[in-house]
């Protein structure tokens, strides 16, 4: 079997949105990057940054879904709200 390396027809661009806070994780808070993967991103192969691209857009949906928990938790009345 041949393992053949996909050729790239577009660039991967540079997923900052200008935002550029860290996270209580480490991950910048616009983009979902590691500093790591910010710091070398021009450096990166076209694959890598395909996959680091996937692996941002699952811990935006983990952030988020953290957010909506504690959002509920917070909107939860308290007994003494009930009476």
């Amino acid at each position: 079997m041949w393992l053949v390396k996909q050729i790239e027809f577009f660039e991967i661009n540079n997923p900052c949105i200008g935002v550029c806070q860290n996270g209580p994780r480490g991950f910048c808070q616009g983009c979902f990057r590691s500093r790591e993967e910010r710091q070398y991103w021009n450096e990166l192969e076209q694959d890598v940054k395909r996959q680091i691209v996937k692996a941002c857009g699952q811990r935006e949906r983990r952030a988020n879904q953290a957010k909506l928990v504690t959002l509920e938790v917070d909107s939860v009345p308290s007994q003494n709200d009930l009476f």
